[in-house]
């Protein structure tokens, strides 16, 4: 199969079926002696279906639309129906046929209800985020951590009897790197779907590396496509910022209606770990930053009504850097997220609830988050492979509060419906917000 900007290309072979040849007394017609060429050319709410012959000559030609009438025909073959004439095409593989069927499926379903990720996610967000892991570049720095691949591979290798003949499910493949590792490890089958313009890439690699019979690449969000069958395991790395940023892991947990009883997840469980902190300079850093909306004469305008406004977007903006263990002011509360039991709607809003034990007083300039994510196997269930950001997130407020008591409570929560870049290094993250997001 080959893929350009805007059409999908096929190698085929076509048989016209009609009552009187399947139920009469005469055979079937033979299908076409050679292969031939499939073109699909999505167009908005259609696409144009071409099949030519070696010399260019069109056989056959019919628009794909929500009003198509089709349905598969054993591994390879799909038969479309045109009034009382239909067209059995046979393609060259199962995942060529499950390319062409999830391009069919996205036609059909054009006018019908949005999908559940178009629901809950802003249009010019998700185009922003997918053009941005569609870069190689992007895919080079997240195979460049070393601690996340080195932890992946260990995590899926060490456990290889859960993937060893299985059917794998790799949700927001990327270049594919983990869907290679579940092969290493003797899957059988694995579905790499990607939603973004690297998809092609992942598929060049599979190719280049001959393993075309055992990853099936699928383009599309895993909200829209379809599988041929339930899978045994499903890998992924769906961590934002704070573990829940980017709404991947909505993504990934949509993808639980793949996953046959008893399957697994990897990564298994995530916990999120929080603890105050004190931190004049950062505090007085941000500050600085919005006085420049203070002025009252820039170029004779007075900025001054913008500077509450630009405090607040301060606030809010994540950061990535590090932080010294020394600022926190008491021990650290955890927040533990079961993949495997959670469901979608559990992420739309998440409040964390926190008491924490002072150790000493001062003024809380927010609250320091870092996350971990661990992959429960069948084999060496004492040994839990592991992935930590450890302490590298922080939350800032831009009214810093006063612990003089023992004890501080109150919650932190999250609901938003936008996806957000972010740059991987999972050692070294952290997020500044505005106090509209935390209550002490």
């Amino acid at each position: 199969m080959a893929r350009g900007p805007a059409r999908l290309q096929f190698r085929v072979q076509l048989r016209f079926v009609t009552e009187e040849q399947l139920f009469g007394p005469g055979p079937l017609s033979p299908p076409t002696p050679q292969s031939l060429r499939l073109d699909v050319h999505p167009a908005g709410e259609e696409a144009d279906a071409t099949v030519t012959d070696a010399d260019g000559v069109c056989v056959f030609k019919c628009l794909l639309n929500r009003d198509t009438e089709c349905c598969r025909v054993g591994k390879e073959s799909i038969l479309i129906t045109l009034g009382y004439n239909s067209a059995l095409l046979k393609f060259e593989s199962h995942a060529d046929l499950s390319s062409f069927s999830n391009t069919l499926k996205r036609c059909r379903n054009e006018k019908k209800e949005l999908s559940v990720f178009n629901q809950r996610t802003e249009e010019a967000s998700a185009v922003q985020y997918f053009q941005f892991y569609g870069c190689i570049s992007q895919q080079q720095n997240m195979m460049q951590d070393f601690v996340r691949t080195a932890t992946y591979h260990r995590a899926i290798l060490q456990n290889h009897i859960d993937f060893r003949d299985k059917i794998v499910l790799d949700v927001g493949c990327g270049s594919g790197i983990l869907s290679f590792f579940a092969v290493q490890a003797g899957a059988r089958r694995v579905y790499a779907v990607e939603a973004s313009s690297v998809a092609q890439y992942a598929e060049m690699l599979v190719k280049n590396n001959h393993l075309s019979d055992k990853i099936i690449v699928l383009p599309g969000k895993i909200e829209d496509i379809s599988l041929p069958e339930a899978v045994d395991v499903i890998i992924s790395e769906p961590m934002g910022y704070m573990l829940f940023n980017e709404r991947m892991l909505e993504s990934y947990l949509h993808s639980k209606k793949w996953l046959k009883a008893n399957g697994m997840m990897f990564p298994t469980f995530g916990d999120i770990h929080l603890a105050p902190f004190s931190d004049e300079q950062l505090y007085m850093e941000h500050y600085s930053r919005a006085n420049f909306w203070y002025q009252q004469c820039f170029y004779g305008v007075n900025l001054s009504s913008l500077r509450g406004a630009a405090v607040d977007e301060y606030f809010r903006q994540p950061i990535v850097d590090t932080f010294d263990i020394r600022i926190l002011m008491a021990r650290t509360v955890k927040y533990t997220v079961n993949f495997m039991d959670a469901e979608e709607a559990d992420l739309h809003r998440v409040e964390i609830p926190f008491v924490f034990q002072m150790m000493q007083s001062g003024l809380v300039h927010g609250l320091a988050f870092w996350f971990d994510v661990a992959f429960v196997g069948s084999l060496f269930s004492d040994q839990i492979v592991s992935l930590s950001t450890r302490q590298g997130n922080r939350l800032a407020v831009n009214s810093p509060n006063g612990a003089s008591d023992s004890l501080v409570s109150g919650a932190v929560s999250s609901s938003h419906s936008s996806l957000c870049q972010r740059r991987r290094d999972p050692l070294r993250e952290s997020a500044l917000c505005s106090q509209q997001t935390t209550e002490l």
